[in-house]
């Protein structure tokens, strides 16, 4: 994944949870660590579009990956259905 970013606090969509991020000269600082902002790592790092992937990884500069699958795997087998789940639907399978 060479296209992927990892999200940082200067993004208009960071929110730290706990108010606790401010700038300091060239670089955000958290007052709840008195350390360097650091969104891998914080529990109360939030990304208002919701878009924030574990490891801090920027969801919006990952590409989704779609696989097309039969309609016969995607059903699968049918399930066969006894006492009351079979007087309310009528069938003794379902697909």
């Amino acid at each position: 994944m060479a296209q992927t970013k990892t999200c940082s606090p200067t993004c208009q969509s960071f929110k730290c949870v706990k108010n606790s991020a401010f700038y300091r000269r060239d670089t955000v600082w958290c007052r709840w660590t008195d350390d360097a902002c650091n969104v891998a790592n914080c529990t109360y790092a939030l990304c208002v579009k919701r878009r924030l992937l574990p490891r801090g990884i920027c969801g919006e500069t990952v590409k989704r990956k779609t696989v097309e699958k039969a309609p016969e795997e995607v059903i699968g087998e049918s399930i066969k259905l006894r006492g009351k789940a079979l007087r309310k639907i009528g069938d003794r399978e379902i697909f």
